[in-house]
């Protein structure tokens, strides 16, 4: 049969959406942007943090796919979503499905694991239900999150006119372990810490925060009848401590009110201990700190499954066993399984596995909680669920998946992120590192400075056009730092002796002091559990880590940093009224809109809108207080300035305000100078709120500053500020120790601290210590090896 060749038919019009279009962005400081974005592409957003890049990316692009997806669900589903708002923009067109991989933590649930985020436990559980011996049941049988429940009696059932009663039961086999209730650890409690045995409750013994005789438990616990509220609690009977301390939820009528009566111990454990630590407010945290002792729980020994879980094997291996394995050696134990029975589940299964250790995570294990991962190990778990759909065409939006990676990971990083593009999708990329920017297919740089500087788009097109513009990204794209000449010498030294925490390996180090030091080493090496561990809880030692900066819309740099504090005292004395007029939380805030300086209008299922507060004209004060002045401003004037111009006004003259200088000085230190003291966190980009967090603890005192991965966030240009900001540290008689990747920070250090060789158990151990001249010269370990590259040695 002979096929006769056709002339391949005109491109079809569906064929005809190829790019995404944006025209006429406003949102935060985008100044009227318009740009068309290819499909299927791998498109790299450049510029100075602050620029501009997560407004277009995240704050327009993503937040209008989300909203659009969100609007064809039913009204009754909406009901119960966020109300989105549109973003502040003329037309998006060609939008596809936008997932967002941010750099934010994972939730902080203690009974969430790698495991269960990443929906491998779900798979291990079902494995475990058809292949392991004796059979226990079904997969909820090896589940921690899955309790034992058995019960019976009698239930009625209507036939016909006749109405039978027959006796029935039920049986759920969980596998959560009964004592720790799936958490691996229980909790002693120092009474103590609770009360004060000789004051009664009505003089105020509770030391509980939030537990206090004026509001509701206060009705409650005089109301319940347990005991006297007037007694000192050291002459209360036994019946009458257990009903304090222990008595399980017990409904009670109070003055005709229906409400619960719990112990303190059970209301404890519901209120603040269901929540991880890391979670918690401040000073929540410090009284579980003082108050509760958390110890392995000794009946499942931390594994966090009940006893008949445990015994269920497969070839002598429980489901426990297998999740406490680093994921590469787990990956090798599915591989090394020969079941056709369940052959499509074990592909999957090893297929996920393959993608942890692809992605750079195989020392991990999936009972590894998820709220104890950093910043880029969270992002790149999440980047598990994507590697393996089947879904195409997507547009997949990443914040600096670099973030924590070793130039060795970065590699590696950048053959997954063009493996999602070569799927069919569209990969939007906000990066400041060289090594990934030199991948993509198309360059959009934004700026030219950063916030209200900011905002345009300077340069689109090609890495190479963007390497010979005059931005400047395109200036300092190849810029390489070079090894100083002369380091300082250490004027002591921080011991630490048998450090053994997590994968560390009974490490010895001498930790110098008076110079910068870099702790260095690939991803999982044990750089963060040795300053966890062994450094950050000496006397004088002040960290600052990766935590994200929280905040509502009320919250902005002033409240943050404590600045707003010395100001209102000065606008409160110089015009004789109280410090909290000045204030838009407190007494001084408009009435119209409660200081918010916005109306927001909820308007049921659909999006909210928020319109300028007519009142107060968004100033958010009430206009009385705007009366009052200092310096000749007032404080809505004061708010609306940028850090520069603030610290030359409370610096010098009448409006001289030490205090408030000297934490302006600090934030303009750190490169924010250009940032309006009044402006909401919520409109922050990441390396803007690394650098206020930076600034804020500066002021603490210490003579030791431990910085994890300072240079998060920023610009190639401003990595060279940050440098000049750590050097002035140094110089002010301070140790700095810095958990740190970027090859210019290790090039900059004094002495560098390599840990390795590997990660997870192959790690944890030193590797290299010395000047980052000799580092370069011995070449011995991957640390060296990229820097020595970086250099150009």
């Amino acid at each position: 049969m002979t096929r006769t060749k056709t002339q391949s038919p005109a491109r079809h019009d569906a064929d005809s959406h190829d790019v995404i279009g944006v025209h006429g962005a406003r949102v935060n400081n985008l100044k009227n942007v318009s740009i068309e974005l290819p499909k299927r592409r791998l498109t790299v957003f450049t510029g100075v943090s602050g620029s501009g890049k997560s407004s277009l990316v995240f704050g327009t692009i993503a937040a209008e796919s989300q909203r659009l997806i969100n609007e064809t669900y039913s009204a009754f589903v909406q009901g119960f979503m966020p109300t989105l708002a549109r973003p502040d923009v003329d037309v998006l067109e060609g939008l596809t499905t936008a997932i967002s991989v941010d750099q934010e933590r994972m939730g902080s649930n203690p009974r969430s694991t790698v495991g269960t985020v990443t929906d491998t436990d779900a798979m291990l559980r079902i494995l475990f239900s058809r292949l392991a011996q004796p059979h226990i049941g079904s997969p909820g049988a090896y589940s921690f999150n899955v309790a034992s429940a058995h019960g019976s009696g009698g239930i009625t059932v209507e036939r016909g006119a006749k109405t039978i009663t027959k006796s029935a039961s039920f049986s759920r086999v969980g596998g959560m372990c009964s004592r720790c209730e799936g958490r691996g650890s229980i909790s002693d409690f120092d009474l103590s810490a609770l009360y004060d045995d000789s004051k009664s409750l009505n003089e105020g013994a509770l030391t509980i925060p939030g537990h206090t005789m004026d509001g509701w438990y206060g009705r409650i616990y005089r109301g319940c009848g347990y005991f006297d509220p007037d007694k000192p609690i050291k002459k209360y009977n036994k019946r009458e401590l257990h009903d304090l301390l222990y008595r399980e939820p017990t409904k009670i009528k109070v003055e005709g009110i229906n409400l619960t009566y719990s112990g303190l111990i059970p209301q404890i454990q519901k209120s603040f201990l269901s929540k991880d630590v890391e979670a918690m407010q401040p000073h929540i945290r410090a009284f579980v700190e003082r108050a509760v002792v958390f110890t392995t729980c000794p009946e499942c020994d931390g594994t966090r499954l009940s006893e008949a879980a445990r015994s269920s094997k497969i070839d002598g291996v429980s489901i426990a066993d297998v999740s406490a394995m680093e994921i590469r050696d787990l990956a090798q134990w599915v591989r090394d399984r020969d079941e056709p029975a369940v052959a499509p589940l074990l592909e999957a299964l090893r297929d996920t596995l393959d993608s942890f250790v692809d992605i750079g995570l195989g020392y991990l294990s999936l009972n590894r909680p998820s709220g104890t991962l950093s910043g880029g190990e969270a992002q790149r778990t999440k980047m598990i669920r994507h590697l393996g759909s089947a879904l195409t065409d997507v547009t997949y939006i990443f914040d600096e998946p670099t973030i924590g990676l070793h130039p060795h990971d970065i590699q590696r990083m950048n053959g997954l992120l063009l493996q999602l593009r070569d799927k069919g999708n569209t990969v939007l990329v906000v990066e400041h590192k060289p090594e990934t920017i030199a991948i993509a297919d198309h360059a959009v740089d934004i700026g030219p400075g950063a916030g209200s500087a900011g905002g345009e788009v300077v340069f689109e097109g090609t890495v190479a056009g963007l390497r010979e513009s005059d931005t400047v990204t395109g200036r300092h794209l190849d810029d390489r730092a070079s090894l100083k000449e002369t380091v300082r010498a250490a004027n002591g030294k921080l011991e630490v002796r048998g450090a053994d925490t997590n994968n560390l390996q009974s490490v010895d180090v001498d930790i110098p002091l008076g110079v910068l030091v870099v702790l260095t080493g690939v991803a999982g090496s044990g750089k963060s559990s040795l300053i966890r561990g062994s450094v950050e809880d000496r006397h004088g030692v002040v960290t600052v880590g990766q935590g994200a900066i929280r905040g509502s819309r009320r919250s902005n740099p002033a409240t943050y940093s404590g600045l707003l504090d010395p100001i209102r005292k000065a606008f409160a004395k110089a015009n004789g009224v109280k410090p909290g007029l000045f204030s838009s939380n407190s007494e001084g805030a408009c009435p119209n809109c409660n200081g918010a300086g916005v109306i927001y209008a909820d308007l049921g299922i659909m999006a909210g809108t928020a319109t300028t507060c007519e009142e107060c004209e968004g100033k958010r004060f009430d206009a009385s207080v705007l009366e009052y002045t200092f310096g000749g401003k007032d404080i809505s004037e004061v708010l609306a300035m940028p850090v520069a111009e603030a610290a030359a006004f409370f610096g010098e003259g009448d409006a001289r305000v030490p205090p408030a200088h000297k934490i302006l000085e600090r934030l303009a230190a750190v490169g924010l100078g250009y940032l309006t003291i009044g402006q909401p966190l919520t409109t922050l980009s990441g390396g803007e709120r690394q650098r206020l967090k930076l600034a804020t603890h500066l002021g603490e005192s210490g003579g030791i500053l431990v910085l994890d991965e300072p240079t998060t966030g920023l610009h190639l240009a401003d990595v060279e500020q940050l440098l000049a900001l750590l050097d002035g540290l140094v110089d002010a008689g301070k140790s700095v120790i810095v958990i740190e990747h970027h090859q210019a920070v290790m090039a900059h250090a004094d002495w560098i601290i390599d840990l390795g060789p590997g990660a997870g158990q192959d790690g944890g151990r030193i590797v290299f210590e010395g000047t980052p001249a000799d580092l370069v010269d011995g070449r011995a370990t991957l640390t060296g090896e990229h820097l020595a590259t970086y250099v150009d040695a």
